[in-house]
């Protein structure tokens, strides 16, 4: 009984310990998130003002009142949720086309060490390249129309996902890749066993970035060869000096690139559970 007793009062502490730990970082992402709203807040506060008292020119610089006007009128009369659709779509297409291409010529890299010492260089040179010079010529090769913005995206972020994952499959652990073989297993074993699942943080963490320069990419063919999206929204309204409409494009990208990162998050989160 009495060694009972002292095992009762030894765990006693530590759960208690455990305790005061999990509601300190409960209490700490309160305090994170409240902070991080509040700086939201005051920016906002700190702009009107300045504009309603004329520190700054409300006309070049907007406010948060001319902001909210102008995404009323852009979404009763639909253009902005067309222009928000089409981004999203184009943005889509090329993250899911540059994730299997990337997976697919990672792992055949992965099968033959040889052809990525032959490739190597070129994949560097072309994951080094400003896409945006590729721009102009895939107009003049694709047209003007969304297949073009789509492939100026993928060449964004294709090369480097490659690269990113090719380096993650050939640093996985040889001595496992060696028992699966020495248990009879075959490569598509090793793969499915070894390296996929081994590699499944690398593979959120290529999609975290991928996801962001996918959107980069589209934006940047959306400048050049679209009639929609908030590419060329951007471009649009700066050419008639719609600033309002200018601002608030750039603040539906941020918005949206916040949603998509939280969107990987969220997966990652399932990742780690299984």
């Amino acid at each position: 009984m009495n060694h009972k007793k002292q095992e009762s009062l030894q765990e006693q502490p530590s759960s208690e310990l455990q305790r005061k730990y999990l509601q300190q970082n409960r209490r700490r992402r309160i305090i994170v998130n409240i902070l991080r709203i509040s700086l939201i807040v005051v920016f906002f506060v700190l702009w009107e003002c300045a504009a309603e008292k004329k520190w700054i020119d409300s006309f070049i610089f907007s406010s948060p009142s001319r902001l909210y006007a102008c995404f009323l009128e852009l979404w009763s009369d639909g253009s902005l949720l067309h222009h928000i659709e089409v981004t999203l779509f184009e943005t889509f297409v090329s993250f899911g086309i540059v994730m299997g291409v990337g997976l697919v010529a990672a792992l055949l890299l992965w099968m033959s060490s040889f052809a990525f010492q032959v490739l190597e260089p070129y994949l560097v040179m072309l994951n080094s390249l400003p896409k945006s010079a590729l721009a102009p010529l895939l107009i003049v090769w694709l047209g003007n129309q969304m297949r073009t913005i789509i492939v100026a995206a993928v060449s964004v972020a294709a090369f480097g996902a490659i690269i990113s994952l090719y380096t993650g499959f050939s640093q996985m652990d040889p001595e496992q890749i060696k028992l699966i073989y020495t248990l009879g297993g075959k490569r598509r074993d090793a793969l499915t066993k070894v390296i996929i699942p081994g590699n499944l943080p690398l593979i959120v963490s290529t999609m975290k970035v991928n996801l962001g320069l996918s959107l980069v990419g589209v934006i940047i063919g959306e400048f050049l060869a679209s009639n929609a999206g908030l590419g060329y929204l951007i471009i649009y309204s700066s050419q008639v000096f719609k600033m309002d409409t200018l601002i608030l494009s750039i603040l539906i990208l941020c918005i949206m690139s916040f949603a998509l990162y939280g969107l990987i998050q969220l997966l990652e989160r399932l990742t780690k559970k299984y």
